[in-house]
């Protein structure tokens, strides 16, 4: 009687949870998810681009250029968000407040002219300390933990604190979704605490009636691609977002705060 109880509720279990091609695992009651297209034409102010967010407790999903949503590009400075996972977990760094000292080499923007904690180099996107870091962690490390994430094509070959910038490693803007949902639901591979540092330091702007965790990334050569990626937490529960346009991360985090204002989420 014990072994059949057992087995019937392991299938409960299995019956309660179902994978999504958008969105890592949810629970089955949420239902499938609902791709509506997304009108944000006004947003975009003919930038091209696209948005893809997504209702984590209605498991809607909103999509401006579905085509697009799908085409993988360049990470750029965004990849810090699974780059700051990676180095937490493999011990590169020991906490958000570890500093590494500035090489005293003078670089395009003033706030990367000094020495950085995890979480300062986070909020003023210092490229120097993540590929630092980036280097403590190793090919082998990193290419593993791509590997286990699922990072877009995970290809790392562009040289270990080179490749997310301009280079070998390119995801799409869904991919990108997908991974911050995980990282919101902590379903990733990686410790609790990891990914709850993780999402503390990517607070970008705290309201009475939200909270915005975001990150930006520039293509900084020619300022032909901008992301901007994130969740925001609301009362009513959270969304995440993912953008990306054929201009800087400062325009493509305008129009995605526009877009989540026409979503009336802030």
């Amino acid at each position: 009687m014990k072994r059949i109880r057992y087995t019937a509720a392991l299938l409960v279990i299995l019956l309660l949870t179902v994978t999504l091609p958008l969105g890592g695992t949810v629970n089955a009651q949420k239902g499938k998810a609902v791709i509506k297209k997304f009108q944000a034409e006004q947003q975009f102010h003919g930038v091209p681009g696209t948005t893809v967010i997504k209702n984590l407790r209605t498991n809607q999903v909103h999509i401006y250029n579905m085509d697009r949503s799908r085409k993988r590009f360049t990470p750029e400075s965004s990849f810090k968000v699974p780059n700051a996972l990676i180095g937490l977990d493999e011990h590169a760094v020991a906490d958000e407040y570890e500093v590494k000292r500035w090489d005293g080499v003078i670089r395009s923007f003033d706030e990367w002219n000094r020495d950085h904690t995890l979480a300062s180099a986070m909020r003023h996107s210092a490229i120097w300390y993540y590929q630092e870091m980036a280097r403590d962690i190793g090919t082998t490390a990193m290419q593993q933990n791509l590997d286990r994430i699922h990072y877009g094509n995970q290809d790392i070959s562009g040289g270990i604190d080179q490749f997310w910038l301009n280079s070998s490693l390119k995801i799409s803007a869904r991919e990108q979704a997908q991974f911050i949902e995980e990282l919101v639901e902590e379903t990733l591979p990686f410790q609790e605490q990891t990914m709850k540092t993780v999402k503390r330091i990517m607070i970008d702007n705290e309201q009475d009636a939200y909270t915005i965790h975001g990150k930006t990334g520039s293509r900084l050569s020619d300022m032909g691609l901008g992301w901007y990626i994130g969740y925001v937490e609301t009362r009513q529960g959270d969304w995440v977002f993912a953008t990306n346009v054929d201009s800087s991360g400062a325009t493509a985090k305008s129009i995605t705060l526009e877009c989540l204002k026409r979503l009336k989420v802030l």
